[in-house]
This record gives structure tokens, sequence and C-alpha cells, in this order.
């Protein structure tokens, strides 16, 4: 949920007695350090971070630049925008989050896109901060199993946002996914599609160290979710075509699922995180612009079932209230 969560919302859901998650893959190290301070100023209770894993620097032809370029024309002409220029670095630095991470340690970390370096798992545990790899299959959490993680995150098809597997996505139901990966004995985290009381009973009772929510925080005061993006939830709320959610590329040149829209639609893409370094200008002007068909609506496929704007603190009393 990186540009979602905010340290009140991350704070709100830890004193609310869960564990709130600051997404920080978008972070810069000082920046992390800084939204950390604010997490703690408002809370003492544990708190989690998760990071990217980086991909290699990616690799694109001036071509393949020019035809992503015009896959995106439609969106620069409707925005009335010039076309974006491209310099890298297209990511923050890994290892100045990291750095922030190892000076202030939080309870736990969690990892996606990737397997982290075995040293970084080893200091971060040396420094009691458990660590947790985001896997979509059983042959990712094998490999992930090596490195001495505290747990896995099982993702499902229908969570939102990015997937957070590198190899082999087994695009599984949750439960069905956490129950294999049950075998490999490790504590798992169930996540994806996880929208009611009910559904954090079942991902329990299913053996599920705990149950991870994303999509039903969207609308929490506290969230970081933008005024069109909330406009585009509350739609979805009503079902039919608006709750419509589709696994595209277009946004950021790497899979992920969200509200089916012009800018989902886009196939010609770079790699990641190219593409989303060049459609960042394009998604700002359409916030300011309030036209959220340009956006990134990350969620999950059960996003109609999104109750409405609440607190953070109501909605973990809510989701908790079958156990």
């Amino acid at each position: 949920m990186a540009g979602v969560t905010t340290p009140e919302l991350v704070a709100a859901v830890s004193e609310a007695g869960a564990l709130g998650s600051l997404g920080a893959g978008y972070l810069s190290g000082e920046r992390l350090s800084a939204e950390m301070a604010r997490i703690r100023q408002r809370s003492e209770q544990p708190f989690m971070v998760n990071l990217f894993v980086p991909d290699p620097e990616p690799q694109f032809s001036a071509a393949e630049l020019a035809a992503a370029l015009e896959a995106l024309q439609p969106t620069l002409d409707d925005l009335g925008l010039p076309r974006p220029a491209l310099n890298p670095p297209y990511a923050a630095d890994f290892g100045e989050q990291l750095r922030a991470l190892l000076a202030q340690p939080p309870a736990a970390v969690s990892f996606t896109f990737g397997l982290p370096p075995a040293a970084v798992v080893q200091q971060l545990q040396a420094r009691g901060t458990q660590v947790w790899i985001t896997v979509t299959s059983r042959e990712e959490a094998q490999q992930a199993t090596q490195l001495g993680p505290d747990a896995l995150v099982a993702q499902g098809s229908a969570a939102g946002g990015h997937r957070g597997g590198w190899q082999a996505d087994a695009l599984a139901p949750t439960l069905e996914l956490t129950r294999e990966l049950l075998e490999l004995g490790l504590p798992v985290m169930a996540a994806g599609g996880l929208m009611t009381p009910a559904d954090v009973r079942r991902a329990l009772d299913a053996g599920a160290a705990a149950a991870q929510c994303g999509t039903a925080f969207l609308l929490a005061h506290e969230a970081g979710t933008s005024a069109p993006y909330r406009a585009a939830l509350e739609r979805a709320r009503w079902g039919g075509e608006a709750a419509k959610t589709v696994l595209t590329r277009g946004p950021s040149g790497r899979l992920a699922r969200g509200l089916a829209n012009r800018l989902a639609a886009v196939d010609t893409v770079l790699p990641y995180p190219a593409q989303n370094a060049l459609t960042q200008p394009l998604r700002a002007e359409a916030t300011r612009q309030h036209r959220p068909e340009w956006l990134s609506l990350w969620a999950g496929k059960r996003v109609a079932e999104l109750t409405g704007e609440q607190s953070a603190a109501a909605l973990v009393a809510w989701l908790t209230s079958e156990l």
C-alpha cells in the first residue's frame, strides 16, 4: 500500500490492537526515517514496514521508450501535459532504506518483489526485527525459506495492488495458498481479498498466523487515499462495472490489480520501475485535476464490499468482531 499508508493510519491500526504497516517502497531513506519517527510519536505499539526488493536496472531501447510514450499520448493530450523526461534512478535507494530501518528497527519488515540479501535478513533479525517475505506460489516460498525468515506472506489472486512475487505466480485463492504454504513449517500470513470479519476468522481457522488487510482500509479517515481515488472507490461500492478490477502493467510496468480504467488499459509499457517513473507526473496531474481515469486505482477483487469512510480503529474493531 505504498503511497496510501500514512503514519497516522499505521499508528491508529497499531493502537487499536492490530499491526499497522507502512508501505515504504517509494520512500527515500530520509523520508522513511521521518515517517517512522512520526509513527512512534503517535503510538508506542509495534508496527511493520514494507519494502520493495529492487529489480536489476531495467534495460530498454530508444524505440521501446518511444513506443511507451506513444501509448501514453492520449493521456498527455487529455491532461494537457508535454511528454515527460525519463532519467535514472527510477526508484528509491534500497540501501538507504535499509540503513534507515537498521537505525530505527521496527517490529517487523516485510519484503515484496523478490528475496532480500541473506545478510540483510540476518542484520534485521539481530536487531530484534522479524522478517516476512511475500510469496505468490509454493515455488517462491521454498526459495524464501532458505533465507530463514520469520514468516511468509501468502498473497492470493484477489489481492489489490502489485503482485508481490518474482518468479512463479500461482494466482491461487488466498486460503488455498495459505494451507499449501503451511506445509513448509513457517508461520503464514494470509493476504488478498480479506474484507470482512468472516474473512479474517476463516483465514485464522485455516491456520494463518495473521490476516493481512489492505483494500479494507483504503477509505479509512487516516489513509492517504486521494480525493479522486476515494471517489472511484465510493462508486465501486455500488458494484457493477465500477467495481471491476483487472490485472495490469499500465501504470508501473509490473503486474498489479486495480479498478479498470483508461490507464489500466495501456498495454505498451517499459519494465518496472521505469514505467512507474514515466507515469508518475501524469498520475500527479490527474490527481490535481480530479481525473481518476488516469490514476492507478489499486484495489482488491472484492472492492465492492468496502465499508464507508470511518476511522481505522472502528475498522479494526469490526474486522476482529468474529474472533
